[in-house]
């Protein structure tokens, strides 16, 4: 299925039903009060989190979706039926924000998690309610109230405790197909991945993390360069960052430079995110050069393709978690 990580949609509350003016008719009552019914509510339209769905695809070909109008009101004092309210499944990580005012309305981070995006209106009053000492037979009645319009962006951050940081072909893909059993597609060439990836790592018995494949960061990204902040927004929300630097690189050090610099300028907060340094491909140049020996912190050495190091960096990442 396409991913699809944002959508503009419309949606309309119901409106209320009508109120209605009438009056008692019945053998041996000449003169029957008013019973006229309220009108019905209007549906409210909703957004549930589903962890069924990992894409906002369906939102870019029905772009409006609208509640039905409550039923007007009966005799009797019959008030109208309220009208159904409908639910919108969006992926776990969709962020709601009102188009016209660039607000957050929401934001959707657990399964079933409901939010409601535009109330059903009122529905009018019955002309019972107008019956006073001064007028026996009110003919008033009012109109249902108009249900909420809006015009919603649906935004979606992938939800991962671990998202991988690095220039295209830093092996980022390759990492995550030998540790999990995600998929993406793998290939000697750069942005072979287009779109986040998530896979499942299991640790133990009952005990598993989900990591994040990242499309590959340029600099210049934060500014919309390469694939852009198109996808730097999917990182925010990962509880930590595998920094991915290719063992060929001549100056690893400025290259996580370049990643974290990006990261910052997109969002300063990232900067408060645990990270780790991880060096790539060492089945392919397996010298550690100076260069490597000037992080601050701990760099971790794996090849994906031999599976050296796997274990190790895995049972650090799981303790970054914890």
């Amino acid at each position: 299925m396409r991913f699809i990580d944002e959508a503009v949609v419309t949606v309309k509350a119901g409106d209320g039903g009508n109120g209605i003016a009438s009056f008692r008719r019945e053998k041996y009552v000449p003169r029957g009060g008013p019973d006229g019914g309220d009108g019905g509510k209007g549906g409210d339209v909703y957004v549930i989190a589903n962890d069924n769905t990992n894409t906002l695809v369906d939102y870019r070909y029905t772009r409006r979706h609208d509640a039905k109008r409550g039923e007007n009101g009966h005799s009797k004092n019959c008030a109208g039926k309220g009208s159904d309210d409908i639910y919108l499944p969006v992926p776990i990580g969709t962020t709601i924000i009102d188009t016209e005012t660039d607000e957050v309305i929401g934001d959707l981070t657990e399964v079933d998690q409901t939010l409601l995006i535009a109330k059903g209106g009122d529905g009018g009053l019955g002309n019972t309610h107008f019956k006073s000492s001064t007028n026996q037979a009110p003919r008033k009645a009012t109109s249902g109230f108009e249900g909420e319009l809006k015009v919603l962006k649906f935004e979606l951050k992938v939800v991962a405790d671990v998202g991988l940081v690095g220039l295209p072909n830093a092996g980022k893909s390759t990492f995550i197909r030998q540790v999990s059993a995600a998929t993406p597609k793998v290939a000697d060439y750069p942005f072979t991945t287009l779109v986040p990836n998530l896979g499942v790592v299991d640790i133990g018995r009952h005990r598993s993390f989900v990591m994040a494949d990242i499309p590959g960061l340029i600099e210049g990204a934060s500014g919309g360069k390469g694939l852009g902040h198109k996808f730097l927004k999917h990182i925010e929300r990962n509880k930590v960052l595998l920094f991915l630097i290719d063992s060929q690189e001549e100056s690893p050090k400025e290259t996580y430079n370049t990643l974290k610099n990006e990261l910052l300028q997109f969002n300063p907060d990232l900067a408060i995110k645990k990270n780790i340094i991880c060096q790539t491909k060492s089945d392919v140049h397996s010298d550690v050069s100076r260069e490597w020996n000037e992080f601050e912190q701990e760099v971790h050495v794996i090849s994906s393709v031999t599976g050296d190091g796997l274990d190790a960096l895995v049972s650090v990442l799981v303790s970054a978690i914890d």
